[in-house]
């Protein structure tokens, strides 16, 4: 029964009796540098990290942009495989508009003056034959050309195909030249028009800035250091910084970003809102991985001869497309996002003294004396004035 009861009032005791912090104060040199380098280290991150550096006491928006490209640019090529020609916007800017993209056309195969028609397929393991039997006649493989006749064709002297019905005769796009038949293309230029807002924060801006007219337009072009306000970019600039070769990358092609960076402070005292510019490949270019390289894809233009025959001209397009990228985030000062900060560093001061108190009752030689000293059990007598149980200052 005595054990029970003592259970019970052990319980009582450790539900109702009332903890109130009392004050020790440790003449100790080595306890006191911990305490306040422990303090510096929280106000330094508060002020320093969160502060500075994160910008805690601001609410953020991301950025809603809409872009618009227009490429200017004449070329004039003359090689064996075309007759001679004049390229202008229309011809090597292909679709003429996209969705923050543009393609410029540097290197094609042309397959000209295709009708549909039956030839022999193109020599590979699947299509090579030795007589009608090895076609199977209907057949569409879905890496060939056409659909088989079922009729085994010559393609060469030598070589025996099936043939396809299909739009003959077929590409060859082994016949690549190696050098962009469009090279230059590197100077073309290609005016970008950004608008951006932050709706949250009622913020509108242009990359073509409010000191820019019509004449500064007409003349300006990018130039990180002499000219970085100007919106319009030449294309051997933006490959140079971005570490590429306009040269080498126009033979096969290949994606480029031209990365637009609205990230803003726009609180009052800090300045203005100002897009930077940076330039990257995005495709892979892995010299130990060679295989599907580049960037292509066909297009075909139409025609009807005299006799009402449907003909038209394959183009395998190499080119380079350039993906316009916007993004940013915008912070402004806000109420909420200071108090909470404010809070959370007033938070871990408190946790200050639990850092000196462990290495104090820890690390030191006299922690025993410390410990004894720390806590203080409060024994009231009836008779007497109460009791503690311990004092209230420890001597080193």
């Amino acid at each position: 029964m005595s054990k029970a009861t003592g259970c019970c009032q052990g319980f009582l005791h450790y539900v109702f009796d009332y903890e109130t912090p009392k004050t020790l104060v440790i003449p100790h040199f080595g306890v006191g540098i911990v305490f306040r380098f422990t303090q510096l280290l929280v106000v330094l991150y508060v002020v320093g990290y969160v502060c500075v550096v994160q910008k805690g006491y601001q609410e953020t928006d991301s950025v809603i942009s809409t872009v618009t490209t227009k490429v200017k640019g004449f070329a004039f090529t003359n090689t064996s495989d075309m007759d001679p020609r004049m390229w202008d916007v229309a011809d090597y800017v292909l679709p003429p508009q996209g969705d923050k993209s543009f393609f410029i056309l540097t290197n094609l195969v042309v397959t000209p003056e295709q009708t549909q028609s039956h030839c022999p397929e193109l020599p590979k393991p699947s299509t090579v034959c030795t007589d009608d039997c090895d076609c199977v006649e209907g057949y569409n493989d879905p890496r060939g050309n056409g659909i088989r006749t079922g009729l085994c064709e010559n393609f060469s002297t030598t070589v025996k195909t099936c043939e396809v019905f299909s739009w003959c005769p077929l590409e060859v796009d082994t016949k690549l030249p190696k050098k962009a038949v469009l090279a230059a293309a590197e100077n073309f230029t290609v005016l970008i028009k950004n608008s951006i807002t932050y709706p949250k924060f009622n913020f509108h801006g242009r990359n073509i800035l409010p000191h820019i007219n019509s004449s500064y337009l007409a003349n300006c072009e990018f130039n990180r250091l002499t000219d970085p306000d100007c919106p319009i970019f030449r294309l051997k600039r933006i490959m140079a910084e971005a570490g590429e070769d306009f040269k080498d990358m126009a033979v096969k092609g290949g994606i480029l970003g031209i990365l637009i960076d609205w990230s803003c402070d726009l609180d009052w005292w800090a300045g203005k809102c100002l897009p930077k510019y940076s330039f990257r490949r995005l495709d892979s270019k892995n010299p130990g991985n060679d295989v599907a390289p580049g960037y292509n894809f066909r297009f075909a233009k139409f025609y009807k001869r005299a006799d009402g025959t449907e003909e038209r001209t394959l183009i395998k397009a190499y080119g380079i497309r350039f993906e316009v990228i916007v993004f940013g985030t915008a912070g402004k000062f806000g109420i909420v996002p200071a108090i909470v900060n404010l809070g959370a560093a007033l938070s871990f001061l408190s946790l200050v003294p639990i850092v000196a108190d462990w290495v104090m009752l820890t690390c030191m030689k006299k922690r025993d004396l410390y410990t004894k000293q720390k806590v203080t059990y409060l024994v009231e007598s009836p008779d007497n004035e109460p009791v503690s149980m311990g004092t209230t200052y420890g001597t080193q």
